[in-house]
Protein backbone atom coordinates (compact mmCIF):
# COMPACT_ATOMS: atom_id res chain seq x y z
CA UNK A 1 0.00 0.00 0.00
CA UNK A 2 1.03 3.34 -1.13
CA UNK A 3 0.60 6.28 1.02
CA UNK A 4 0.93 10.36 0.23
CA UNK A 5 4.60 11.36 1.25
CA UNK A 6 2.85 14.41 2.47
CA UNK A 7 1.15 12.44 5.31
CA UNK A 8 4.22 11.55 6.37
CA UNK A 9 6.75 14.31 6.14
CA UNK A 10 4.61 15.80 9.53
CA UNK A 11 6.31 13.84 11.78
CA UNK A 12 9.96 14.90 10.80
CA UNK A 13 11.17 10.63 10.82
CA UNK A 14 10.56 10.52 7.55
CA UNK A 15 12.31 14.01 6.22
CA UNK A 16 15.17 13.13 8.10
CA UNK A 17 15.38 10.03 6.04
CA UNK A 18 14.78 11.56 2.83
CA UNK A 19 17.76 14.85 3.92
CA UNK A 20 20.42 11.78 4.45
CA UNK A 21 20.26 10.53 0.61
CA UNK A 22 21.26 13.00 -1.71
CA UNK A 23 17.93 12.74 -4.76
CA UNK A 24 19.20 13.79 -8.05
CA UNK A 25 17.02 17.13 -9.79
CA UNK A 26 15.14 14.45 -11.96
CA UNK A 27 14.59 11.67 -9.70
CA UNK A 28 11.71 9.38 -9.96
CA UNK A 29 9.27 10.10 -7.13
CA UNK A 30 9.91 8.45 -3.84
CA UNK A 31 7.15 6.26 -3.02
CA UNK A 32 6.59 4.96 0.21
CA UNK A 33 5.35 1.30 0.74
CA UNK A 34 3.52 0.48 3.94
CA UNK A 35 1.84 -2.32 3.79
CA UNK A 36 1.05 -5.21 1.27
CA UNK A 37 3.85 -7.88 -0.18
CA UNK A 38 6.95 -6.68 -1.32
CA UNK A 39 9.95 -8.12 -2.50
CA UNK A 40 12.08 -5.48 -0.80
CA UNK A 41 15.82 -7.22 -1.92
CA UNK A 42 14.81 -8.84 -5.28
CA UNK A 43 18.35 -9.95 -6.78
CA UNK A 44 18.77 -10.18 -10.84
CA UNK A 45 21.21 -11.05 -13.02
CA UNK A 46 20.98 -9.31 -16.29
CA UNK A 47 23.86 -8.31 -19.16
CA UNK A 48 26.87 -9.70 -17.10
CA UNK A 49 25.91 -7.91 -13.81
CA UNK A 50 23.80 -8.73 -10.51
CA UNK A 51 21.76 -6.21 -9.77
CA UNK A 52 19.34 -5.28 -6.71
CA UNK A 53 15.81 -3.70 -7.27
CA UNK A 54 12.47 -3.86 -5.33
CA UNK A 55 9.15 -5.78 -6.70
CA UNK A 56 6.71 -4.03 -5.72
CA UNK A 57 3.54 -6.22 -5.60
CA UNK A 58 1.38 -3.95 -3.34
CA UNK A 59 0.17 -2.24 -6.55
CA UNK A 60 -1.55 -3.63 -9.59
CA UNK A 61 0.36 -4.72 -11.78
CA UNK A 62 3.01 -5.44 -9.52
CA UNK A 63 6.19 -2.90 -10.64
CA UNK A 64 10.04 -3.03 -10.48
CA UNK A 65 11.48 -0.26 -8.54
CA UNK A 66 14.78 1.47 -7.68
CA UNK A 67 15.85 1.45 -3.92
CA UNK A 68 16.08 5.33 -4.47
CA UNK A 69 13.18 5.85 -4.98
CA UNK A 70 11.51 4.03 -2.23
CA UNK A 71 11.23 5.07 2.10
CA UNK A 72 9.84 1.52 3.69
CA UNK A 73 7.68 2.56 6.53
CA UNK A 74 7.45 0.20 9.55
CA UNK A 75 4.03 0.69 10.55
CA UNK A 76 3.31 1.42 15.43
CA UNK A 77 0.97 -1.95 14.59
CA UNK A 78 4.38 -3.86 13.92
CA UNK A 79 5.26 -3.09 17.89
CA UNK A 80 5.30 -5.56 20.49
CA UNK A 81 8.13 -6.60 23.12
CA UNK A 82 10.66 -9.35 23.03
CA UNK A 83 9.87 -12.72 24.43
CA UNK A 84 10.75 -14.46 27.92
CA UNK A 85 12.69 -17.13 25.72
CA UNK A 86 16.60 -16.79 25.71
CA UNK A 87 16.57 -17.70 22.32
CA UNK A 88 14.97 -14.12 21.01
CA UNK A 89 17.45 -12.63 23.19
CA UNK A 90 19.46 -11.40 19.85
CA UNK A 91 16.96 -8.95 20.43
CA UNK A 92 17.12 -7.29 23.28
CA UNK A 93 16.50 -7.98 27.03
CA UNK A 94 13.09 -9.62 27.63
CA UNK A 95 9.77 -7.58 27.89
CA UNK A 96 11.77 -4.44 25.60
CA UNK A 97 9.86 -3.20 22.69
CA UNK A 98 10.72 -4.45 19.65
CA UNK A 99 9.47 -3.41 15.82
CA UNK A 100 8.53 -6.58 13.71
CA UNK A 101 7.52 -7.28 10.51
CA UNK A 102 6.77 -10.75 10.20
CA UNK A 103 7.85 -14.17 8.35
CA UNK A 104 4.26 -14.76 8.20
CA UNK A 105 1.84 -11.71 6.39
CA UNK A 106 -0.21 -9.50 8.73
CA UNK A 107 -2.50 -7.34 6.02
CA UNK A 108 -1.50 -4.48 7.90
CA UNK A 109 1.79 -4.24 7.40
CA UNK A 110 4.86 -4.52 4.77
CA UNK A 111 5.52 -8.44 3.94
CA UNK A 112 8.90 -8.13 2.53
CA UNK A 113 10.68 -10.99 0.81
CA UNK A 114 14.46 -11.34 -0.51
CA UNK A 115 14.03 -13.17 -4.14
CA UNK A 116 16.43 -14.54 -6.50
CA UNK A 117 13.73 -15.60 -9.04
CA UNK A 118 15.26 -13.81 -11.72
CA UNK A 119 18.53 -15.62 -11.80
CA UNK A 120 18.18 -18.67 -14.02
CA UNK A 121 19.94 -22.03 -12.44
CA UNK A 122 23.49 -23.25 -14.37
CA UNK A 123 24.52 -19.45 -13.79
CA UNK A 124 25.88 -19.58 -10.70
CA UNK A 125 28.24 -22.00 -8.97
CA UNK A 126 26.50 -23.97 -6.51
CA UNK A 127 23.46 -22.09 -7.95
CA UNK A 128 23.62 -19.86 -5.44
CA UNK A 129 24.60 -15.99 -4.65
CA UNK A 130 24.88 -14.07 -1.39
CA UNK A 131 23.41 -11.07 -0.12
CA UNK A 132 26.05 -9.14 2.15
CA UNK A 133 24.94 -6.77 4.74
CA UNK A 134 27.23 -4.30 5.19
CA UNK A 135 26.10 -0.97 6.93
CA UNK A 136 23.20 -0.42 9.23
CA UNK A 137 22.92 2.94 10.70
CA UNK A 138 20.23 4.95 12.12
CA UNK A 139 18.49 4.54 15.42
CA UNK A 140 18.87 1.30 16.74
CA UNK A 141 19.57 -2.57 15.50
CA UNK A 142 18.62 -4.57 12.74
CA UNK A 143 17.75 -8.24 12.86
CA UNK A 144 16.34 -10.77 10.43
CA UNK A 145 15.58 -13.96 11.20
CA UNK A 146 12.93 -17.28 10.49
CA UNK A 147 11.02 -19.65 12.68
CA UNK A 148 10.67 -22.98 12.75
CA UNK A 149 7.27 -25.47 13.87
CA UNK A 150 8.33 -24.95 16.84
CA UNK A 151 8.66 -21.34 17.22
CA UNK A 152 12.56 -21.46 17.73
CA UNK A 153 14.66 -18.34 15.65
CA UNK A 154 17.30 -19.06 12.94
CA UNK A 155 19.00 -15.95 12.93
CA UNK A 156 20.18 -14.98 9.41
CA UNK A 157 21.29 -11.13 9.76
CA UNK A 158 22.00 -9.20 13.43
CA UNK A 159 23.74 -5.94 12.95
CA UNK A 160 23.85 -6.26 17.15
CA UNK A 161 26.56 -8.57 16.86
CA UNK A 162 28.55 -6.48 14.11
CA UNK A 163 28.46 -6.29 10.46
CA UNK A 164 29.04 -7.33 7.83
CA UNK A 165 26.95 -10.41 7.80
CA UNK A 166 26.55 -12.36 4.60
CA UNK A 167 23.25 -14.27 3.52
CA UNK A 168 24.03 -17.18 1.37
CA UNK A 169 20.33 -18.27 -1.37
CA UNK A 170 19.81 -20.19 -3.71
CA UNK A 171 18.79 -18.68 -7.07
CA UNK A 172 15.44 -19.09 -8.75
CA UNK A 173 13.54 -18.94 -5.18
CA UNK A 174 12.09 -16.77 -2.53
CA UNK A 175 12.42 -16.18 0.86
CA UNK A 176 10.33 -14.50 3.73
CA UNK A 177 11.62 -13.62 6.98
CA UNK A 178 10.98 -11.52 9.76
CA UNK A 179 12.45 -8.19 9.84
CA UNK A 180 13.40 -6.53 13.72
CA UNK A 181 14.20 -3.19 14.41
CA UNK A 182 14.95 -2.15 18.05
CA UNK A 183 13.84 1.53 18.12
CA UNK A 184 11.50 3.53 16.27
CA UNK A 185 12.67 6.29 13.92
CA UNK A 186 14.99 5.96 10.91
CA UNK A 187 17.26 3.04 9.37
CA UNK A 188 19.64 3.27 6.85
CA UNK A 189 20.68 -0.45 5.64
CA UNK A 190 23.75 -0.70 3.21
CA UNK A 191 23.99 -4.03 1.08
CA UNK A 192 25.61 -5.95 -2.12
CA UNK A 193 24.62 -9.05 -3.77
CA UNK A 194 27.81 -11.30 -5.19
CA UNK A 195 28.37 -14.27 -6.44
CA UNK A 196 30.19 -16.49 -8.71
CA UNK A 197 29.98 -17.74 -12.08
CA UNK A 198 30.66 -21.11 -13.61
CA UNK A 199 34.08 -20.00 -14.94
CA UNK A 200 35.47 -18.75 -11.43
CA UNK A 201 34.54 -14.60 -11.97
CA UNK A 202 33.72 -13.14 -9.59
CA UNK A 203 30.23 -10.94 -9.96
CA UNK A 204 29.35 -7.91 -7.18
CA UNK A 205 26.61 -5.59 -7.51
CA UNK A 206 26.64 -2.02 -6.74
CA UNK A 207 25.90 -1.23 -3.41
CA UNK A 208 21.83 -0.74 -2.74
CA UNK A 209 21.02 1.40 0.73
CA UNK A 210 17.40 0.88 1.71
CA UNK A 211 15.73 3.71 3.63
CA UNK A 212 13.34 2.57 6.24
CA UNK A 213 11.22 4.36 9.07
CA UNK A 214 9.92 2.94 11.75
CA UNK A 215 6.55 4.57 14.01
CA UNK A 216 7.01 4.93 17.29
Amino acid sequence: MRKPLRLLLGTGVLAAALLGTAVPAQAAPVVVLSAGHVDLVDIAYEDGALEIGVHDETVEPDVEREVDDVVFLVRKAARTTVPADPAYGFLGAAGKPVWILPEAQNEDLLWPGIATEEIDDGVFAGDQVTLNVEKVTGSGKVAVFTEDAVGTPDVLINSGDGLPDALPLETGTHLHASWAFSKAGVYLIKVRATGTLLDGTTVTSDPAVYRVVVQP
